[in-house]
């Protein structure tokens, strides 16, 4: 079990580097600890995001059954995680936002199998809830960046005529 909670933070904080380092970089000046504590706080969020996946996966595999399954749903393990260490150098945008893609698709595709098993659903019924689930948390996470971004841009300066 802790071996899964760091592989999800060290998920987490490899795909918040990902993401962050190409603005840091097109941003010079920015003080060392506002970065290391922005790329500390997006880690954690994209850890909770990866942890929460599986459990978003069951919860729609739930929905479409008629009858509740027994049994605990899915859960990362340390050999199904360990993919997700690569995403840092595969979500660089300009490296393989495509490889970040496929490599999240091959996860995903990991986590149906267990769930299939756990559910009785068939896998490709429990890979569409892995691929809804993983989309919709995906969104909320975009929608919650976007809208920290917008708050926390300074206003442009104003132009002396």
């Amino acid at each position: 079990m802790s071996a899964v909670v760091v592989l999800l933070l060290f998920a987490g904080l490899s795909e918040a580097a990902g993401r962050i380092l190409p603005l840091v970089a097109r941003r010079p000046g920015m003080s060392r600890t506002f970065v290391a504590g922005l790329l500390l706080a997006a880690g954690l969020v994209e850890g909770a995001v990866f942890a929460l996946w599986p459990l978003t996966a069951w919860t729609l595999a739930e929905l479409t059954l008629s009858a509740t399954p027994s049994g605990d749903g899915p859960a990362w393990t340390p050999s199904l995680l360990a993919p997700l260490l690569l995403s840092a150098v595969l979500a660089f945008p300009l490296l393989g936002p495509l490889l970040h893609l496929l490599l999240l698709v091959g996860v995903g595709a990991g986590l149906a199998g267990p769930l299939a098993a756990a559910t009785g659903l068939g896998w490709w019924g429990a890979a569409g809830c892995v691929a809804v689930g993983g989309a919709g948390l995906g969104l909320a996470v975009e929608a919650v960046r976007r809208l920290v971004v917008r708050i926390s841009a300074t206003a442009a300066p104003e132009r002396i005529a």
